[in-house]
């Protein structure tokens, strides 16, 4: 019997993840990936400087180092990275289902940032970096349309992608409303909202809240503004506010903590 179309693409995608691999690269990214236990690591390639700087990491990982010329660094990296004469070839980290995530105990209020659109990995890597420092248990976007986890995202998050879990979902909508049948609060940031998230969480900061944010530009999508609880907005101290979209969750993320 043929096996239907879709059961062919679920398996073909499955294939394609279990060969997926990314490069890391820079000094600090291959630093926080080589003392992670949870990292699956494959090849690493370094410069016989940056063994120097890397050299507990590496005897720490156990991996046996490719060293190489300086002016023959052939790791298949974009050449603009600023690779820092270190380059490590690792699987992608799985940090399990959105209620692993979602419930996971931790210090301090549930929060979770959730990205619509936002692809540039830049932006995505500095949240990585914001939701650690604020305690968040995760960042979530979808699987296509996103920022997928890459060396330049590593590098931007500094060491973060190691610890931050970054989960990516088939359908952002769905997962709001998975979200809030776990009990989260959904909070979309909108620029025209009328409340704020202070005002929106006054009396219930201790409450699972999830942020929603879009990319730059177009903002959230239609079906992602219509699933959240309430639309809201950063309060700024002039007449007009605009905020890259990392700068917005860090702030919507400290806002959320320490109002209500």
């Amino acid at each position: 019997m043929k096996k239907p179309k879709w059961v062919i693409e679920k398996e073909q995608g499955k294939r394609a993840a279990a060969a997926e691999t990314v490069w890391l690269f820079g000094i600090h990214a291959v630093r926080d990936a080589l003392e992670n236990p949870a990292r699956e690591k494959l090849r690493l390639i370094v410069t016989r400087n940056a063994a120097a700087k890397l050299e507990e990491a590496i005897a720490a990982s156990g991996i046996t180092p490719e060293e190489v010329d300086p002016r023959k660094f052939n790791a298949p990296l974009d050449p603009q990275s600023v690779h820092q004469g270190a380059a490590l070839e690792v699987k992608p980290l799985g940090w399990g289902s959105l209620e692993d995530v979602a419930l996971a105990d931790g210090p301090g209020a549930q929060r979770l940032i959730l990205l619509d659109r936002v692809t540039d990995p830049h932006n995505v890597g500095a949240i990585l970096r914001s939701a650690e420092v604020f305690g968040a248990r995760a960042v979530i976007a979808p699987r296509h349309h996103s920022a997928p986890e890459t060396g330049a995202l590593a590098k931007t998050a500094s060491g973060a992608l190691e610890r931050q879990p970054y989960l990516r979902v088939r359908n952002l909508a769905d997962t709001i409303i998975a979200l809030q049948e776990m009990g989260y609060i959904v909070l979309g940031l909108a620029g025209e909202a009328e409340q704020t998230i202070e005002q929106a969480l006054e009396g219930r900061s201790d409450r699972p809240v999830a942020l929603v944010l879009g990319a730059e530009g177009p903002g959230l999508r239609e079906r992602t503004r219509e699933s959240c609880d309430a639309l809201v907005r950063i309060d700024f101290a002039g007449a007009f506010g605009s905020l890259n979209v990392s700068n917005a969750a860090a702030v919507a993320l400290y806002a959320s903590l320490n109002r209500g």
